[in-house]
């Protein structure tokens, strides 16, 4: 696997939680205080995932989901 792609939404308490599918069974989701945190949570869990290093992902992608509501 070269890349794998998190989506990353945050919480209404500030923290951010992270979900990558790995298949079409299997996923990962960690989470994390902070950014700093979460990309910590993340390589933790992607190591306890690939317990092989040749299967471990090259790059990983963060892509940020940010929901705005307001009222008119």
């Amino acid at each position: 696997m070269q890349e794998i792609v998190f989506i990353v939404e945050q919480e209404e308490d500030g923290g951010f939680v992270a979900e990558a599918k790995v298949n079409d069974n299997e996923q990962i989701i960690t989470e994390g205080d902070n950014i700093e945190e979460l990309k910590s949570m993340i390589r933790e869990a992607l190591e306890c995932h690939f317990e092989n290093s040749e299967d471990m992902p090259k790059t990983v992608r963060l892509h940020f989901i940010k929901d705005e509501v307001f009222v008119i």
